[in-house]
């Protein structure tokens, strides 16, 4: 497959979303002030947040009321108790909880692995670009559904048919810094398969397996940032794989999955 240019184009957001925000409206007129139009083939690619906010993922921290094991973790590692709770409430197990750094620079990790499936810090839940520190934001319920819901919704309401992503900033084992990944894809295709195919010398390629929902969140994220109040992005150009698609085909299955 031969991928020519492909662009990522910001799509600025001046409202704050609230819950029961119509998202696809909001992409409509932020389209209309930048004097643009959503193209078929385009990938859409969204921050989770915005839709978490949007479907009411919203929890104010003083509602929640920390459990013994919240409130020990949290002392031992100096954060919000509350916000360590929703992270242990969110969570399908741990996977990791530990103590790293130096003696004066400590920090807690907890790993966890959601209902959803992802793996994650603190379950996903977060405190920033949400009310100041007084709420936190919760992953979507069905992130892949989400997705869906609002490729029909652009499709009704700017007569546009595009692919959905649905991202999220993640940290990676081994590697140090965070990236974007795809928890909600519709669509598309979220994973492009090269195995049995072979390369320009004639080498049967075995275990090539494209992440490209994956690619794709992370090329919107260098364009959104985190503090540009850009939470949409467009990727045009880039020819996918068109038909039903979710996120949870990137998660690697139990019996395949060597870090367990």
């Amino acid at each position: 497959m031969i991928r020519g240019e492909i662009r990522v184009i910001p799509v600025p957001l001046s409202d704050e979303i609230r819950p029961g925000d119509d998202l696809a409206e909001k992409l409509q007129s932020a389209l209309r002030h930048q004097k643009m139009r959503l193209q078929a083939g385009d990938v859409l690619v969204i921050k989770h947040k915005i839709v978490s906010k949007a479907e009411g993922q919203i929890v104010e921290l003083s509602s929640v009321k920390p459990t013994r094991a919240a409130k020990a973790w949290a002392q031992k590692c100096g954060t919000d108790a509350r916000l360590v709770e929703l992270a242990l409430r969110e969570s399908k197990r741990i996977v990791r909880k530990k103590m790293l750094g130096k003696k004066d620079e400590k920090r807690g990790v907890l790993i966890t692995q959601t209902r959803h499936g992802w793996v994650c810090a603190n379950s996903g839940v977060d405190a920033s670009n949400v009310a100041g520190g007084d709420c936190a934001v919760l992953l979507p319920q069905d992130s892949d559904g989400s997705a869906a819901r609002l490729r029909s919704r652009i499709k009704k309401v700017l007569s546009v048919s595009a692919a959905v992503i649905v991202s999220d900033s993640f940290g990676r084992p081994w590697r140090e810094g965070l990236t974007e990944v795809a928890i909600g894809v519709a669509g598309m295709k979220p994973l492009l398969d090269y195995r049995g195919k072979r390369d320009p010398h004639g080498y049967q390629l075995r275990a090539s397996y494209e992440a490209v929902a994956d690619e794709l969140a992370c090329a919107a994220g260098l364009v959104c940032g985190k503090l540009n109040r850009t939470p949409v992005c467009i990727v045009r150009g880039f020819t996918y794989q068109r038909g039903k698609g979710s996120a949870r085909e990137l998660i690697r299955a139990k019996e395949s999955d060597l870090f367990r």
